[in-house]
């Protein structure tokens, strides 16, 4: 674990479907300049969606014990293993009403991906402490998974990157036993997109029970874009539920993430909390464009937040190498 200077390290990564290159990119960057693997300078890691997916995916134990994949490599997830995901099946628009009586994507091509990147690892397993939202729609509670936690080490890491990314509307939820009972399983977002607080609050949690030394946290959180495009009054003021089932949803994770940000800011300061977000000022924000011109638009957008942020960048791995 890394506790060898002055902060204890976290790490929090938005939910954001195709949208995770953004954070993806960043810390590859990281990684060219430190020449380490993330989840070995971090001492807690967390994620929603996208991002548990990304925070999972690093933390994933070769045969020598170090991470088994660099940023780079879970990069492939969206460049690659996306327009895979998210597959506009014409059948599957049929079958689904276009996504309005049943959910818009078919989940097995997710879990076949997963299972490619995690196999049978358990969360137990996990290179640092790490963090996965989800919300259990059966017992109507948030559901935080924990690899420091026997309540949560044996479950597999694919089945908890299924659960976080079980959007609303877009993946079906997923049924598990958690703490031995059932559980029915969506996406973390529809609560915390941005698991930035939480990620906070549990770093102060471990630093109590003596699992992570009594210094200051330092926060760097990671968004997958802001969302630009207008909803206009015109367009909205006759929609009814149909209309508003995707709509509503953009503008609750949007709003979460960006209240996330304000209450972290004036908790933490400019000195302990780094934000990395971009505005989507172009391609498209929704969440499954994985489109080969969308995701080109994408890597340009986070080379240019990159470039735009390069000095912030530096300042991090100087701290955390």
């Amino acid at each position: 674990m890394p506790h060898d200077n002055e902060f204890v390290k976290v790490l929090s990564i938005d939910g954001g479907g195709i949208r995770g290159i953004i954070p993806v990119m960043v810390l590859a960057e990281i990684e060219k300049k430190t020449g380490k693997r993330i989840a070995t300078m971090f001492d807690l890691m967390a994620g929603n969606s996208a991002g548990g997916i990304v925070t999972l995916g690093l933390n994933v134990k070769g045969q020598n014990g170090k991470p088994k994949f660099s940023a780079n490599k879970i990069s492939d997830f969206f460049t690659k293993d996306g327009p895979v995901i998210f597959k506009k099946s014409l059948w599957k628009k049929f079958r689904s009403g276009f996504g309005i009586i049943d959910e818009k994507y078919d989940h097995e091509p997710l879990v076949t991906v997963l299972k490619t990147y995690m196999g049978e690892t358990k969360l137990k397993s996990s290179v640092t402490n790490t963090l996965i939202s989800t919300y259990d729609i059966f017992n109507r509670h948030p559901q935080f998974f924990k690899s420091w936690s026997s309540s949560y080490s044996n479950h597999k890491m694919r089945e908890i990157a299924r659960a976080t990314s079980a959007a609303p509307t877009y993946f079906e939820p997923i049924k598990l036993k958690v703490k031995g009972k059932n559980a029915v399983l969506v996406d973390g977002g529809v609560f915390v997109n941005n698991p930035a607080v939480s990620a906070y609050a549990e770093a102060i949690r471990l630093q109590q029970e003596g699992k992570l030394p009594k210094k200051p946290i330092l926060l760097v959180s990671l968004g997958t874009g802001e969302l630009t495009r207008k909803i206009s009054y015109k367009e909205a003021k006759d929609w009814g539920l149909v209309e508003w089932v995707r709509p509503v949803l953009d503008v609750v994770f949007d709003g979460v993430s960006d209240a996330v940000d304000y209450q972290l800011d004036l908790i933490l300061g400019k000195e302990k909390f780094y934000r990395f977000q971009t505005r989507l000022v172009e391609g498209f924000d929704d969440f499954d464009d994985a489109s080969n011109t969308n995701i080109k638009t994408l890597i340009r957008l986070a080379e240019a937040l990159i470039a735009e942020r390069q000095a912030d960048i530096d300042k991090i791995c100087q701290i955390i190498k």
